[in-house]
């Protein structure tokens, strides 16, 4: 019999991308997503079931008959959310994750796999790696309540808690497809001196290591970040995704502390007229900000070993981009 496997959150970059790997591996996928617009895209033998991720009765008979669970459904990170958005965030990523536990328990299924992210770190230190035994220092609505969600699934044993480092891929967006975007118009975008050091996944390594965390037998109640398996400077970041698209590295370095004044004016007047910025200080604290995870603990334990290195990922993922625009 083929394995069943339900997938929230499946219309998202990740979601979908996990779905079709899921249909490659023989897998027979249910997909609970929020609106009708999000399952374009998903393959024709995917059941679609379409509701609130906080719904708990809806989301039980989601889970009935279900053999694992990849529960991805979330209120994504946005920078500098408004306080009234607090509610939203801890409703769907805390409130929804409840849900899922609950049913996935009753139904006893065989494996919860839960992405969470590396956000609920925090920053790291010049000269730290951080771990899956680091305290936490969640510094966002999202990373607080995806931290508050991760206490939920642990107390179901079957589950599996993956730590996502910063996703990319060719269904990306915010930071990263700004970046891209930046880059590809020739704009200088080195901030700082260009050290402090980012971590990053390609969608379809994440996507493998999930499904290998539902299959693997040692993966239950487990912990594991998930990483390409380096820490890239934000230099190597920036010129990798030069490559990928045939520009020249950028000779040009914009002083932190000017670029935050400039982002700060810009969102300051943005504010008198009761709009959004397109850049604020938040966005820039984010680029400069030093993240190192460590992902050794998924490769020694379960095997796990990814695909794409920083050159050849952001080659492929901007190859797709242009091969679909």
């Amino acid at each position: 019999m083929k394995r069943r496997a339900l997938v929230t959150g499946a219309g998202g970059a990740i979601g979908a991308t996990l779905v079709q790997r899921l249909v490659e591996k023989g897998y027979a996928v249910r997909a609970l997503l929020h609106s009708a617009q999000t399952s374009a895209g998903l393959p024709e033998s995917v059941e679609i079931i379409y509701g609130d991720i906080t719904d708990c009765g809806l989301v039980t008979e989601a889970v009935r008959g279900m053999d694992v669970v990849f529960h991805l459904a979330a209120k994504l990170h946005i920078e500098n959310p408004p306080a009234e958005l607090a509610h939203e965030y801890v409703r769907v990523n805390v409130n929804g994750t409840r849900c899922i536990v609950e049913a996935a328990s009753a139904a006893n299924i065989h494996r919860l796999i839960f992405f969470s992210t590396i956000n609920i770190y925090g920053a790291s230190t010049p000269n730290q790696m951080v771990c899956e035994d680091s305290p936490l220092n969640p510094d966002s609505l999202y990373a607080e309540t995806k931290a508050k969600a991760e206490e939920i699934v642990r107390t179901l044993p079957a589950s599996v808690v993956l730590r996502a480092a910063a996703v990319y891929g060719p269904s990306m967006k915010g930071n990263f497809l700004r970046l891209v975007g930046v880059i590809r118009r020739g704009w200088p975008v080195l901030v700082g001196d260009g050290l402090n050091r980012r971590t990053l996944i390609h969608v379809d390594d994440l996507c493998r290591a999930a499904i290998l965390a539902a299959e693997h037998p040692l993966a239950a109640g487990r912990t594991f970040n998930v990483t390409d398996g380096s820490a890239h400077t934000l230099r190597e970041v920036i010129n990798a995704i030069s490559d990928a698209l045939g520009q020249p590295h950028s000779k040009f370095r914009l002083p932190g502390f000017a670029v935050r004044a400039g982002a700060g004016v810009i969102e300051q007047s943005f504010g008198v007229v009761g709009k959004r910025a397109p850049i604020n200080r938040a966005t820039i604290d984010k680029l400069t900000e030093d993240m190192a995870v460590s992902g050794k603990r998924i490769q020694e334990q379960l095997g796990f070993q990814p695909n794409s290195n920083l050159i050849d990922g952001w080659r492929e993922t901007i190859r797709v981009i242009d091969s679909t625009s």
